[in-house]
């Protein structure tokens, strides 16, 4: 028998329930398409994801019917940006951006270190694909950054950590240069950062040529594991 406390009981599931398979309005999330890609400037590209990731620490994520973009996704995209990424657990760019299917490509390597694959595909993701802005996402605490810092010897992660190594030469400190100590760790994660921005247009004439064009902007970003925060390098 439903009584009436189990009745009033039910009401805050239930609303719960209810506010979780509750959609977004159309507009926010209408899918990207070569015309709605190419409105967006490539600074505007960098807010959508500011704007984004400001939404994901602040808890107001937009909820979109993910398959129905999957259906309207199936034949073509037209993603507006693109994201270098670690492959940490704890650092989803389409989560912490607030980004959903089609909005953006994602590339993720531990210690988001550029590369010719990584130059490669963001080079169709950009010149091919229209992306308007690269976003280089480095993260707080990140363990392939402790492990060239310890300078670790183990199997392919040898030559893995070598591409990170630069960056902790570059980093000056009297203080201890192993991962204990923390800000090194940091300084170095966001010295990091800015050699792969750097690299991309360095390595490959085809990025240098869009940034030089206007067509496209590359930034450099940290995020911050213990507040979901993403911070732009200067």
């Amino acid at each position: 028998m439903l009584t009436r406390r189990l009745f009033c009981g039910c009401l805050p599931l239930a609303a719960t329930i209810v506010a979780s398979n509750a959609f977004a309005a159309a507009p926010d999330c209408a899918v990207f398409t070569p015309e709605r890609r190419n409105a967006v400037s490539p600074a505007e590209a960098i807010e959508r994801l500011k704007a984004g990731n400001q939404r994901f620490v602040s808890g107001a994520t937009i909820n979109c019917d993910l398959m129905a973009q999957v259906k309207e996704t199936a034949h073509a995209q037209a993603p507006f940006a693109a994201i270098l990424g670690c492959i940490d657990s704890r650092v989803p760019p389409e989560l912490v951006f607030d980004q959903r299917i089609g909005d953006v490509f994602c590339a993720r390597i531990a210690g988001n270190f550029v590369d010719t694959d990584i130059l490669g595909s963001f080079e169709f993701a950009t010149k091919v694909a229209g992306a308007r802005a690269i976003v280089v996402l480095g993260h707080s605490s990140c363990g392939a950054i402790k492990g060239a810092v310890d300078d670790v010897k183990l199997g392919n992660l040898t030559a893995m950590l070598a591409n990170i190594r630069p960056a902790a030469d570059a980093v000056k400190t009297d203080a201890e240069r192993t991962s204990a100590n923390h800000d090194f760790v940091q300084a170095v994660a966001e010295e990091n950062v800015r050699r792969a921005v750097a690299q991309l247009t360095e390595r490959s004439e085809v990025l240098a040529a869009l940034v030089e064009a206007g067509e496209l902007r590359i930034a450099g970003a940290m995020h911050d594991l213990a507040t979901g925060k993403v911070t732009f390098l200067a």
